[in-house]
């Protein structure tokens, strides 16, 4: 190791010591600190390690965490990001809070911004990606779905012969032909019929002729059992398949994978992908399929900010993670399913990690809401004003919607909400603030 790799390193563990002894902590800046010093610490830092890149548009925090707690089940100690920062900075902060293993094989699950892929695969060659699924996201940072997938694929053509484990229900992860050896996962649990997405769908064209994609069977938006009528160009064959759903509450889904029963303890069919994607990683890694259903199936398995629930006075807080129509489409179908009435919080705010422009609210299906058994509306964040008005415009009734643009003073509303299970829909930034706020007020240990 060089002498500045060395300084770099002594460096970024110093930063992070001092963060986390004495203030709140935080995961950027010493992988900042310490890039500051060597730009290419992470050729030093992930040498030892077989990495497992996690990328897409959606799930990418979820499916890191069940993926590592599937690993679990077979090597001990695997390192990975759970805060979920994913740029280049945060990887190299987790490689720096590393614990050298004293045996066995080391293992890192990394989550990883779509356009940060190459700010890794330039130093480390992963042993596998996993491709979760691209919708429109943040558009002033990615652009189009092709777009994001470029870069995503900008990064793999420096791991050629690492495995791709792909979203076989995406077609475009069946778009380009990759060196790679590619394993697919999706869902076969619908009988073949004939379908089209619907008109605004993004994704639906065959890229081989541009004709409009037609589905034998669809799970969500553009995701599904696709073909085309005009060329024949389809979804591949699935290696690991999810062959039912059995039921799905806005806190459990319980399906079935390769002729295994799973319940993961956490809602939506959209969470259920990311179950399936770890279940696909653990096969590849040579996981028995009764410890995966060990892993998918523990009670305690949380995220922060995606579905994590929090109790205020005698409130019921579940937090979910809002950013994209697709995202939050899935959401509001999620709570949907809820049989107890409850009240609804929408915080939007509009910063670099939320997208600043808030104009894809408007494809979001807030229309459902009024008929849902939601007895209170609220709004906050840094943008209130437009999630207001977009609630308005659904039909939400002006006596049953309370605006609090301020954090604190949402808290403290939170007890006079008629109902004791609460929602609250947050992008990610007025997530990270209302965990912070809630853990000055004492009701989580720490923000992040």
């Amino acid at each position: 190791m060089s002498l500045k790799s060395s300084l770099a390193i002594a460096t970024g563990k110093s930063a992070y010591w001092f963060l986390h002894k004495f203030r709140n902590g935080g995961s950027s800046l010493p992988g900042k600190l310490t890039t500051k010093i060597d730009p290419d610490i992470l050729k030093v830092l992930g040498k030892n390690y077989d990495v497992i890149v996690i990328t897409g548009t959606n799930g990418k925090t979820l499916t890191t965490a069940l993926t590592v707690k599937v690993l679990n089940q077979k090597f001990p100690q695997v390192l990975t990001n759970p805060s979920g920062s994913n740029m280049e900075q945060g990887i190299v902060t987790t490689f720096l809070t590393a614990k050298k293993s004293k045996n066995g094989r080391q293992i890192a699950v990394l989550e990883v911004d779509e356009a940060n892929v190459i700010k890794v695969t330039k130093y480390i060659k992963p042993l596998a990606f996993v491709f979760t699924n691209i919708f429109r996201d943040q558009m002033d940072r990615y652009g189009e779905i092709y777009t994001t997938y470029q870069k995503i694929l900008d990064g793999v053509a420096l791991a050629p012969e690492a495995t791709i484990i792909a979203n076989g229900d995406a077609s475009i992860f069946n778009s380009k032909q990759l060196p790679n050896p590619i394993q697919y996962y999706g869902f076969n649990n619908q009988p073949d019929g004939e379908t089209m997405a619907a008109v605004n769908t993004d994704g639906i064209l065959c890229p081989v002729c541009q004709h409009i994609l037609h589905y034998k069977s669809i799970v969500y938006s553009n995701l599904g059992k696709y073909y085309c009528p005009n060329c024949g160009f389809k979804r591949p064959e699935l290696t690991y398949q999810l062959t039912s759903i059995d039921n799905l509450t806005p806190a459990t889904s319980a399906f079935t994978i390769d002729h295994t029963a799973f319940t993961l303890h956490i809602g939506g069919l959209y969470n259920v992908y990311n179950a399936l994607a770890a279940y696909a990683v653990g096969r590849f890694m040579g996981v028995a399929v009764a410890d995966i259903q060990t892993a998918l199936n523990d009670p305690d398995e949380r995220v922060f900010g995606r579905q994590e629930q929090i109790q205020v006075g005698d409130k019921e807080i579940t937090i979910v993670l809002v950013k994209n129509p697709v995202g939050l489409n899935q959401v509001i179908d999620m709570v949907g399913t809820e049989k107890e009435p409850f009240s609804l919080v929408g915080l939007l705010n509009a910063n670099y990690a939320d997208g600043i422009d808030t104009s894809w609210i408007w494809d979001g299906e807030f229309e459902k809401l009024p008929k849902m058994n939601i007895k209170q509306f609220m709004t906050g964040g840094e943008r209130y004003k437009d999630i207001t008005f977009r609630l308005k415009v659904a039909g939400v009734p002006e006596d049953r919607l309370t605006v609090t643009p301020s954090l604190q003073d949402a808290i403290e509303k939170f007890k006079d909400l008629p109902t004791k299970r609460v929602y609250v829909f947050a992008t990610y930034t007025a997530m990270i603030q209302l965990r912070k706020q809630l853990a000055e007020d004492g009701y989580i240990k720490e923000g992040i």
